[in-house]
């Protein structure tokens, strides 16, 4: 395989900074064209030279500027443009308008698809509650059992006492009426003493 001989450059077009310089200035200000970093031959004949930018925002830029030998003429300027190098900050690859508005639509639509479903758990989320609520109202309405510290799981043991044939003697006040009903019953023997005593006369 046998190489492509380097076409011949230009010497006045390598050397020609002044004039690339000078048609800079007339599209940018002259502070922002730093010093020049080489060039490179193009497949016609003309060269691009290269200058680094101070613009602010384009690093790893190059501010080009191509020349060319007119047959019978000085070295000319073809075109002056800001080119990227190698690892410079680019913009993202264009995309049509009508592509982006598709896109958009489409997400637009995803997005109104899951607020959908967002909102349907939020409602099955709000009946739960809703139900679990109406079942505490319930139990707060019914009626619940009274009970007192005499009560054990729900049965009244006073009750239970009273029934029990042994609960007058464990009830105390029960013992006293029974004294008070004997006490009554019984005759006053101290008047009949003292009677006795009187007939003995």
């Amino acid at each position: 395989m046998t190489s492509k001989p380097e076409q011949p450059v230009d010497e006045r077009l390598t050397g020609a900074h002044d004039l690339a310089l000078s048609a800079l200035h007339e599209i940018t200000p002259a502070d922002t064209v730093g010093p020049a970093a080489g060039y490179t031959a193009e497949d016609d004949g003309a060269v691009s030279l290269r200058f680094h930018t101070r613009l602010s925002g384009y690093p790893g830029w190059f501010w080009t500027v191509s020349v060319a030998v007119v047959e019978g003429a000085d070295p000319t300027v073809l075109e002056v443009e800001l080119l990227p190098g190698e690892g410079a900050l680019l913009a993202p690859d264009w995309v049509p308008w009508a592509t982006r508005l598709a896109e958009y639509q489409a997400a637009q639509v995803a997005a109104a698809v899951i607020d959908e479903d967002d909102d349907d758990l939020d409602e099955d989320d709000d009946d739960d509650t809703d139900d679990v609520d109406d079942e505490v109202d319930d139990d707060e309405d019914e009626p619940k059992a009274r009970f007192h510290a005499g009560d054990l799981d729900g049965v009244d043991i006073d009750e239970l006492d009273a029934d029990h044939p042994d609960a007058a003697d464990d009830d105390p006040d029960a013992a006293d009426d029974d004294l008070d009903e004997t006490d009554d019953d019984e005759p006053d023997r101290s008047d009949e003493d003292e009677d006795e005593g009187d007939r003995s006369y």
